[in-house]
Formats: C-alpha cells, sequence, structure tokens
C-alpha cells in the first residue's frame, strides 16, 4: 500500500528463482527481506553449492533482464528491487570445483548383468513382456525382412549404373540434379550400396572423399554420393551455365 508517497511492502518475504554457473537447472526459493546479503549467500550456499566468500550475486527481473550486483554485504536483501519471481543468479569466482560438483568424489552404483536379467521393474522386464523393440521376433524377421529385399533392389539398380556415364539423381526433398556417375559400389562410411556422383554444379557435400578415404576425384561441394534407386542413368547433356546472365 501507500502512505503519503511512500511505499510499503507488506509481505516479510519474497520468492524468487535462483540460477548458477555450477548448474544448468533453476530452483525456486523463499527467503526474508529482513536478511543481509551477506546472510543470504550463507543459505545461498547449500542451495547451489558455491561458497559465501566467492560468489557474485546478479539480479533479473521477472522477465530476466539484468537489473544490478547484489554487491553491498551489509545491505539488506529488502532494500534492493527484489520482487517475487525475480531471478538471482549466482556467479561462481572461486576459480574451481567443489563438493557440489567434483562428481569423481561420488560413487558410482553398476548392476551386474546377471541382476539386472532378473529384475522384474526394469525396461528390458517390460519390453520382453510387451514384446517389443528386439523381443518382438515377428518383428524384428520382419525388419530383416525389408532390409533383404532394399538390398536386393539397390545392388540390381547398380547393375545398370556405369562409371562415367551422364545421370540424373532425384531424392526426396531435394531439387533434380545433373551430373557424372564416378563411383558404384560397397563404401565404409555407411552399408548398403552406393553411387558417388560429380554434379554439374556445386551442389554436393565433398571433393570425392568421406572420412579420409578417396572414392574419386571432383572439385570441393561437386560430389555426394546417393542411393542406387535415386539415380536414373540416360541422356543428360550438360547445359552451359557461363551463358547464364
Amino acid at each position: 500500500m501507500e502512505d503519503n508517497g511512500i511505499s510499503v511492502i507488506s509481505n516479510p518475504t519474497v520468492a524468487v528463482r535462483l540460477t548458477s554457473t555450477l548448474s544448468e537447472f533453476e530452483s525456486n526459493r523463499r527467503f526474508n527481506r529482513g536478511i543481509t546479503i551477506a546472510e543470504f549467500k550463507c543459505k545461498l550456499e547449500m542451495v547451489v553449492g558455491v561458497p559465501s566468500s566467492c560468489m557474485e550475486l546478479q539480479l533479473f527481473s521477472t522477465q530476466d533482464k539484468f537489473l544490478l550486483k547484489l554487491e553491498d554485504s551489509d545491505a539488506l536483501l529488502g532494500s534492493y528491487p527484489v520482487d517475487d519471481d525475480c531471478r538471482i543468479h549466482v556467479i561462481d569466482r572461486s576459480g574451481g570445483q567443489n563438493e557440489f560438483s567434483d562428481l569423481s568424489k561420488v560413487e558410482k552404483f553398476e548392476l551386474p548383468e546377471d541382476a539386472y536379467e532378473k529384475r522384474n521393474d526394469s525396461a528390458r522386464s517390460f519390453l520382453k513382456k510387451k514384446k517389443l523393440g528386439r523381443f518382438n521376433e515377428e518383428g524384428q524377421a520382419k525388419q530383416e525382412e525389408l532390409k533383404a529385399a532394399a538390398e536386393e533392389k539397390e545392388k540390381a539398380a547398380c547393375a545398370n549404373i556405369t562409371t562415367g556415364s551422364r545421370c540424373q539423381v532425384k531424392v526426396v526433398g531435394q531439387p533434380t540434379k545433373v551430373g557424372t556417375v564416378m563411383y558404384v559400389g560397397t563404401a565404409d562410411f555407411k552399408p548398403g550400396s552406393w553411387v558417388g556422383v560429380k554434379y554439374d554444379e556445386p551442389l554436393g557435400k565433398h571433393d570425392g572423399s568421406v572420412n579420409g578415404k578417396r572414392y574419386f576425384e571432383c572439385e570441393p561441394k561437386y560430389g555426394a554420393f546417393v542411393k542406387p534407386t535415386s539415380v536414373t542413368v540416360g541422356d543428360f547433356p550438360e547445359e552451359d551455365y557461363l551463358d547464364e546472365m
């Protein structure tokens, strides 16, 4: 309320959002406006894990706009424009980890494979009961069947594609491209059959080399690998792009 132009805060406590440089998470806490900034820092130690002597406090508005630093240790928290839902960001100036952030001190728990197999409340147990994923034998067999059929289709398509042939490439979601077949066969970067193409324009991804292994030669950004089923071999003459304006 207001009395003779003087604002009076009736609520002795304030709820703020807390963030820090030691955590990606935001927490919410309520504090007494009557404590000093020094006392406030001591309370924050157990919340954010930063030593009070190494804290730098920054105050942000409810819309996360930076307002000011809480620097005066003897000043009361309520003397600053700290309102409900404001954010206070704690910066760790210690220059090192502390007991709350050093994960090397945390004892790691590992469940033996045979013990995990016997559990009835595990993700694996759920998948088994519902016959999902790799525990769905019928579904797995169907997937293997589809995979084998796709591989046979790719091999059959490769039989009609020879290096040096002009081609047109149509990949779903991409513009139609024209180029020259430079490579046909398997590759180390992914399983299955692949066709290496040198495009007429710099619409590719590389220069014929992938992961350090060279499959063919071309200029940078002119080379690409596509599935055989996306390639059509035929009379696709190279256009003279120099005549275009």
